[in-house]
């Protein structure tokens, strides 16, 4: 049953209409809509009314009260005419029938708390290590226009630094989360390759050029990039060019040079992706947006529509200013989708505004996805109201626009600031961090927090083997479960099969309803379109593997590895499998090669 309120991009893919019998939380919400079934035929609720709600049964609040919890009661009370806890107490008895509920109580103004068998778990615990690589993964829902993501759009002006690197993560692993999910994603670059700062490029690129034919050229003037890396794109003009372009007029060589400067920074900016693992599908141009005519379109077709107008702009605020006067300029209706002003899509000399090429961008965009995401940097916060309505507009909401702001990262190796690059000059490049900790020990640490919040990234902290260090305390999860393996393997016991899963003790069980919450983790996180959720999620299991592992420091029979009880062992190997499995499962989204071992 698709819940209200989830967007296009995150409705659940269901398999032919039937829950997933391998996430726990769709298999008892089944069994609440069943439990609330009675009330549906006798008229005491609509057919339509569990529609309206959210997620029906989730994790309680206090793990005390219960594995499961559903507030339905509450919710449903008032259009059902009942008092809530007399309603909960119709469905606890409904729910207490199902074989998998060991108990059904309700608690405080109308919450039912589940406890599930331990049979339950058990055959869960089966079918997780039964699925493999498909737990927890969407299905596919037929032929359906993708889901685009636009990420990094770095301007094509040098190396990628490290201030494009936490967007770049995010947006990748974003389109790693929905995949899995089961949506066809779209992975896309916006090369913003036609305004001032690729003129300065080209400049910048034609002194290295004179530079390389051997003239003395003396510091790099103010305004020009002064970055070594356009050293290459200088020696490789002079290859090409001679001294043509050495003294001749600007208009001679500036289109040219601002060509061939373009196309280089591209390839450098795509091998820093790829160091770390990302790909794009597509790379769009805003030079072939204008030369298209697409903001012309844009624009006819929003004043079809009277959503762009002359007018004139209110004077700035703040102290008069003797530059402004007042300009008839097309603006396009913003305020009409909760902006301040109206936004202006031509300058003065008739030239497009940013926001006027963005939103023909995005309209094309629109035509070929069911639903858009654009990873922006917090800078650009201002702007999202605009364009979030100019596609409302263009689309009539049919194709929604989420964008997601991510702020810096603040570089620091032993808690001293890093701030200067040897190949750039004036900023850290992400290809020296990647080579200097790893591609995927930045990727993780990139999703430790929400996007918006500051991130401070320190060279030893995230190559320290430690708890406090999250992508060690993940990874050594693994690293030890294949170590114990291996263990079972060099030994040659072979463990009892199938593994009396019922063995297992309290705190094993616990584990497994941790990663039961898989499938919904994965749902969840695809909804609100956050991946950090995943790595918060493994660090969650993580821990609640070390403590197990742990327990066996001060009792050897609590370890995983108990040559002497061969039923046992499969127990408990069995259990560690599955979270191995879950472990990896996640580091694939989030774009990390799990570990083997870590020495």
């Amino acid at each position: 049953m698709a819940r209200a309120g989830l967007s296009p991009v995150a409705q659940p893919r269901a398999n032919d209409g039937k829950p997933n019998e391998l996430d726990i939380f769709l298999e008892m919400e089944a069994a609440v809509e069943a439990a609330l079934a009675p009330l549906v035929d006798d008229g005491t609720l609509r057919a339509d009314a569990l529609a309206s709600l959210g997620p029906l049964v989730e994790p309680p609040r206090d793990p005390a009260h219960g594995e499961l919890a559903t507030s339905a009661a509450l919710a449903l009370a008032r259009a059902a005419r009942a008092n809530p806890r007399e309603l909960a107490a119709r469905m606890a008895m409904a729910l207490a029938r199902d074989p998998r509920v060991a108990s059904a109580e309700v608690a405080g103004p109308g919450f039912v708390n589940l406890r599930l068998a331990p049979a339950a778990w058990d055959d869960l615990l089966v079918a997780i290590l039964a699925a493999g690589a498909a737990y927890g993964r969407g299905a596919p829902a037929g032929a359906v226009l993708p889901v685009n993501i636009e990420f990094v759009s770095a301007n094509p002006t040098g190396p990628m630094h490290m201030g494009h690197c936490r967007g770049a993560v995010v947006g990748d692993a974003l389109a790693n989360l929905l995949a899995f999910a089961g949506h066809e994603v779209v992975r896309e670059y916006y090369v913003n390759d036609a305004g001032a700062q690729v003129d300065v490029l080209a400049r910048s690129a034609h002194h290295r050029y004179r530079e390389a034919l051997g003239e003395e050229v003396g510091e790099i003037p103010a305004g020009l990039y002064p970055g070594a890396y356009l050293q290459p794109v200088g020696a490789a003009l002079a290859a090409e060019f001679g001294d043509r372009f050495r003294a001749a007029p600007e208009a001679e060589w500036l289109p040219l040079f601002r060509k061939r400067a373009v196309a280089a920074m591209m390839d450098l900016i795509r091998a820093d992706l790829q160091a770390l693992g990302i790909r794009h599908d597509i790379f769009s141009s805003e030079a072939e947006v204008l030369a298209s005519g697409a903001p012309q379109a844009a624009e006819a077709e929003l004043r079809a529509r009277g959503l762009v107008y002359d007018g004139v702009l209110e004077p700035p605020r703040g102290e008069p200013s003797d530059d402004w006067a007042p300009t008839e300029l097309p603006l396009f209706r913003s305020t009409a989708f909760g902006d301040d002003v109206d936004r202006p899509i031509r300058r003065a000399d008739g030239s497009w505004t940013y926001f006027g090429v963005d939103l023909a961008y995005h309209r094309a965009k629109a035509a070929r996805s069911s639903a858009m995401i654009d990873i922006w940097g917090a800078d650009h916060s201002g702007t999202v109201r605009r364009i979030v309505g100019a596609v409302e507009a263009l689309t009539d909401g049919r194709v929604p626009l989420d964008v997601k702001l991510v702020q810096m990262v603040r570089l620091f190796r032993a808690g001293e600031p890093v701030r200067m690059s040897k190949r750039a000059g004036d900023f850290v490049t992400l290809r020296e961090v990647v080579d200097e900790v790893g591609p995927g020990v930045v990727r993780f640490m990139m999703l430790t927090k929400r996007p918006e919040a500051m991130l401070d990234f320190d060279f030893a902290s995230v190559v320290e083997q430690s708890r406090e260090n999250p992508v060690f305390y993940v990874q050594y999860a693994h690293a030890r479960i294949r170590s114990v393996e291996r263990r079972v393997a060099e030994s040659g016991i072979v463990p009892v099969d199938p593994p009396p899963l019922a063995r297992l003790d309290a705190d094993e069980r616990a584990l497994v309803r941790q990663l039961a919450a898989w499938p919904r983790t994965v749902r969840m996180a695809a909804d609100a379109h956050e991946p950090h959720r995943i790595a918060f999620f493994l660090h969650e299991v993580a821990a609640g593997f070390h403590a197990l592992w742990n327990r066996g420091n001060d009792d050897p029979a609590l370890r995983l590895f108990v040559p002497d009880d061969p039923g046992l062992l499969a127990a408990r190997l069995a259990l560690a499998r599955a979270t191995a499995q879950v472990l990896r499962l996640g580091l694939g989204i989030l774009g990390v090669e799990p570990a083997e071992e870590l020495r």
